[in-house]
C-alpha cells in the first residue's frame, strides 16, 4: 500500500506476500451469482457462491474475488462500451460507438468514457469491459455498432479514447476482442485466415494503436480460432504481439465461455478466465484444482503462475483501482444525459441534402405541415442488443425482453415530442408506418413528410442490410406522395437503400443514445448544424462485398466453419479503391449546413516522417464543425507492397465561423507509411514518391501534394 513504489513493484510485492490459494483465486472470475447459485457445488464451491451472494452485483457482466487480506478488491465487471448494463438497473447510454466514431473528434469519445465510468463507479463497479475496437471488415457484421469504422487510424483514435476517459476515473477498461473477430455468424466456432503480414497491417493495428491511446488495463480476447488456435490460446496474438512486441503489461481476460484448456491457456496468454460458469462447454479449465494438477504435472510453471497475477495486479495498482476504491451513491443523470445528447449531436451524419427547386429540406425552416412516419417515432429511438444493450433511465420506450440477448431496447427519447417541441407552429402528425396507404395519405397532406426507419443488430447474428418490415416499401409510397420527404435511419451501420435516387435527404442517426430523440429534432431543425462523418463505407449492392457468401450464416449454432481473408488489409475505403468500385456513401462522407475548404497544404518529409500543414475555411454562412482528412498514396502501390492505394494518414475537427479559417497539423504515424514484414518483424517504408491528399472525405481529396521518403526500417518490438 506505499503510493510511492511503482504499480510494478507493488504488484511484485503483494505477488510475494501471497499464498497459492489467494493466487488461484485472482484468475478464475464468475457470472452474476444468479448464474453461479444454480450451477452444481462441485462447478462452483459453496464458498465462492457465498462471495458472490454477499458481494457480487446481481444481473452484472462478471465478479473476481479479491483478496481482503493484502487490500486487494474484488474486480466487479461490467459491460459495455455505451454505459453501465445491468439488468433492471437504468443508466444512461452513450450513442453507439460507430456513432460516435462518426463525430471524428477523440474527445467526444473520452468524455463519453468519462461519464459512463462515473456512472459504474457510483453503482459499486471498478472494471468496464470496454471498448471494442474489430474493424468492420465485414459490412453484415451485427456488431459493427459496437466497433469504431474501417480504419485502423480513426479505430485507434476514437476506442483509445474512450478508454483513456474510462480508466482517467480509476477504473480498469478493456479492449476487446483480440482479435480478427469481424463476424457474429458461428462466432465461437469460425476459424480466420489472415496473413501475418495482413493482420499487422490492418485489425492489429488498430489495436496496436488503440493500446497506445488508451493504455487499457486489460485486453479480451475472442471466441474465434484465428489461423487454427482459439484466440484465448493463440501464442503469436497473445504472447508474441501483444505482450513480446507491444509490451503491453496488463492482462488477458476470456470473453465469456472462450476458453478451451488449461495448459494450452495458460501457457499461450491467457491471464484470467472470466465469466464462468455462464457460457462456454461449463468446464472450470481455471479452477484452482486443475491448474495445481498442472503445476504438479510441470505442464505449467510457478513462474507463469505469478506473472498472471502480477499482471492481473498490474492495473489496479496503475489505474488507481486499490488507491481510489468504488462507493456507490446518487448519480446525476440529469447531467450526464447532457454528455450523451452532445454525443449524438457531434455523430450524426447528413448523408443526403439535395435541392428541389433550388432549396434544400433541411434545415427544416417555415414549415407548418409536417408528416412523421415510422420507426417508432412517438415512442423513442432504437439502440442495439447484447452485451452493449443499456437499460435506460426510464427504462425501455416498448417493452423488451428479458431473455439475452433480448429485443430491442428503445431509449425513452422520442423525435416525434422533440420535434414538436422545436416546431411549436407546426401542425405535425403522426402514422405508425404499419400501413403504406395511410403513411402515403398522410404525407399527401403535409409540406414535408419524415419517415424513420429502423434497423436492429444485436450480438450474436449477422444481418443482411436489407431492411426489414416492408420499411423499403413504405419509403416507396411516402416520397411517391410528397417528393418532399426525409429520410432517418436509426442503424447499426450501412444498409441498402433502393428508394435513394427518389429521396432528397437522408440523415443517419445510427443509435444516437439515451437523448436521441432530442439530438435528432435539433440537427433536422437546425439548432444543430450536422457535423458527422461516415466512419464506414456504405456498399452500393452485393456484389461489393469482398465475400459473396457470410461462412455459417443461418445455420444452426456452433457449427464449424471456416474463413480467408483473401482481401488481406484492404477493408473498407480501400477495398472499394483496389476493385474500382463506388459506394453508396463513402468512407468520410457527411455533409453540413454550411461548406468547408482545405487550402494551403504542405507536406515535410524531414526524418523521413511526414507532416502535414494545411489551412480549413467555413466558406459558407452558419457556424458549423469541419473534417479535414489527409491520406498519404503511394505512386505506385503495387510496387511498394501497400494492399491498396491510399490510407488515412490523419483527421482534425474545427469549429468555425463563417469565413473563418484554422491552421492544422497532422503528424503521421510512420506505420501508415510502411508495411509489416514477417520474415524479420519489422516495419518497412520503401523509398520513393508519396502523394500527400487532403479534403473531407475518402473520395474528396481536391488537393495533392508530393513528398519523396527514403528507404527506412525499424523493429515492431516495441520494448526495444
Amino acid at each position: 500500500m506505499d503510493k510511492s513504489k511503482t504499480a510494478e513493484q507493488r504488484a511484485t510485492a503483494v505477488v510475494a506476500a501471497m499464498t497459492e490459494n489467494e493466487k488461484l483465486r485472482l484468475i478464475l472470475g464468475y457470472s452474476d451469482p444468479d448464474t453461479a447459485e444454480k450451477a452444481s457445488d462441485q462447478a462452483v464451491s459453496p464458498t465462492a457462491k457465498a462471495d458472490l451472494a454477499a458481494h457480487a452485483i446481481k444481473g452484472a457482466a462478471g465478479y473476481v474475488p479479491g483478496v481482503p487480506r493484502l487490500g486487494i478488491p474484488a474486480q466487479t465487471q461490467t459491460d459495455a462500451s455505451i454505459g453501465v448494463r445491468v439488468e433492471g438497473m437504468g443508466r444512461t447510454a452513450l450513442p453507439s460507438s460507430l456513432a460516435t466514431a462518426a463525430s471524428f473528434d477523440p474527445a467526444v469519445p473520452y468524455a463519453g468514457g468519462v461519464m459512463i465510468a462515473h456512472e459504474a463507479r457510483l453503482s459499486g463497479f471498478n472494471t468496464f469491459l470496454a471498448g471494442g475496437a474489430n474493424l468492420a471488415r465485414e459490412p453484415r457484421n451485427g456488431r459493427n455498432f459496437e466497433y469504431v469504422g474501417e480504419d485502423p487510424w480513426l479505430a485507434g483514435q476514437m476506442a483509445g479514447s474512450l478508454i483513456a476517459g474510462i480508466q482517467s476515473t480509476h477504473m480498469v477498461s478493456t479492449m476487446k476482442h483480440f482479435a480478427i473477430n469481424d463476424q457474429e455468424s458461428q462466432r465461437t466456432t469460425v476459424d480466420a485466415t489472415i496473413s501475418p503480414e495482413a493482420a499487422r497491417q490492418s485489425d492489429l493495428l488498430a489495436f496496436e494503436f488503440v493500446y497506445e491511446k488508451g493504455h487499457p488495463g486489460s485486453v479480451m480476447c475472442s471466441y474465434n480460432l484465428v489461423n487454427g488456435r482459439w484466440a484465448c490460446e493463440n501464442d503469436y496474438l497473445l504472447n508474441k504481439v501483444l505482450k513480446h512486441d507491444w509490451g503491453f503489461k496488463g492482462y488477458v481476460m476470456s470473453d465469456w465461455g472462450a476458453v478451451h484448456s488449461t495448459v494450452d491457456a495458460v501457457n499461450h496468454g491467457l491471464d484470467q478466465m472470466t465469466g464462468w460458469p455462464c457460457c462456454g462447454d461449463g468446464v472450470d479449465y481455471f479452477s484452482p484444482a486443475r491448474v495445481k494438477a498442472a503445476l504438479a504435472a510441470g505442464d505449467i510453471t510457478q513462474k507463469r503462475i505469478d506473472d498472471m497475477v502480477t499482471r492481473i495486479l498490474w492495473p489496479l495498482f496503475a489505474d488507481g483501482v486499490i488507491d481510489h476504491p468504488v462507493k456507490p451513491g446518487p448519480i446525476n443523470f440529469k447531467a450526464d444525459a447532457k454528455v450523451s445528447q452532445h454525443a449524438a449531436e457531434q455523430s450524426l451524419t447528413l448523408l443526403k441534402n439535395d435541392a428541389i427547386h433550388g432549396r434544400t429540406l433541411l434545415p427544416l425552416t417555415g414549415v407548418t405541415q409536417l408528416a412523421v412516419i415510422g420507426g417508432h417515432a412517438d415512442k423513442g429511438v432504437l439502440s442495439g442488443g447484447g452485451s452493449s444493450g443499456v437499460h435506460p433511465v426510464g427504462g425501455s420506450a416498448l417493452p423488451a425482453s428479458k431473455h439475452w440477448p433480448g429485443s430491442a431496447i428503445w431509449m425513452p427519447s422520442a423525435p416525434l415530442a422533440a420535434l414538436k417541441h422545436a416546431l411549436p407552429k407546426a401542425h405535425i402528425s403522426f402514422s405508425a408506418g404499419d400501413s403504406a396507404d395511410a403513411a402515403a395519405a398522410a404525407a399527401a397532406k403535409a409540406q414535408v413528410a419524415i419517415v424513420f426507419v429502423t434497423d436492429w443488430r444485436g450480438e450474436g447474428s449477422d444481418n443482411t442490410l436489407t431492411l426489414k418490415h416492408h420499411q423499403d416499401a413504405l419509403v416507396d409510397a411516402v416520397v411517391k406522395a410528397n417528393p418532399n420527404t426525409i429520410v432517418v435511419l436509426e442503424t447499426g451501420g450501412a444498409v441498402f437503400m433502393p428508394w435513394l435516387d427518389h429521396v432528397p435527404t437522408v440523415l443517419e442517426a445510427w443509435y444516437p443514445g439515451i437523448r436521441g430523440g432530442q439530438a435528432i429534432a435539433n440537427v433536422l431543425t437546425g439548432k444543430v448544424n450536422p457535423s458527422g462523418h461516415s466512419p464506414i463505407s456504405f456498399p452500393a449492392s452485393k456484389a461489393q462485398f469482398a465475400h459473396a457468401n457470410l461462412p455459417g450464416f443461418g445455420k444452426p449454432y456452433n457449427t464449424a466453419v471456416h474463413i480467408t481473408y483473401d482481401e488481406g488489409a484492404a477493408i473498407g475505403y480501400k477495398w472499394y479503391d483496389v476493385n474500382g468500385y463506388k459506394p453508396m456513401f463513402a468512407f468520410g462522407h457527411g455533409l453540413s449546413y454550411t461548406s468547408f475548404a482545405v487550402s494551403n497544404a504542405k507536406a515535410d518529409a524531414a526524418n523521413d516522417l511526414i507532416t502535414i500543414t494545411g489551412t480549413l475555411r467555413n466558406t459558407g454562412k452558419r457556424d458549423g464543425k469541419g473534417v479535414a482528412m489527409a491520406f498519404v498514396s503511394p505512386s505506385d502501390y503495387h510496387a511498394v507492397g501497400w494492399e491498396a492505394p491510399k490510407r488515412l494518414a490523419g483527421f482534425a475537427k474545427l469549429d468555425l465561423k463563417p469565413g473563418a479559417s484554422h491552421a492544422l497539423t497532422l503528424k503521421v504515424d510512420p506505420r501508415l507509411l510502411a508495411t509489416w514484414e514477417a520474415a524479420d518483424d519489422s516495419w518497412h517504408i520503401k523509398a520513393g514518391t508519396y502523394h500527400v491528399l487532403l479534403g473531407q472525405a475518402s473520395d474528396d481529396l481536391p488537393i495533392s501534394v508530393d513528398v519523396t521518403l527514403k528507404d527506412k526500417t525499424w523493429s515492431a518490438d516495441h520494448q526495444q
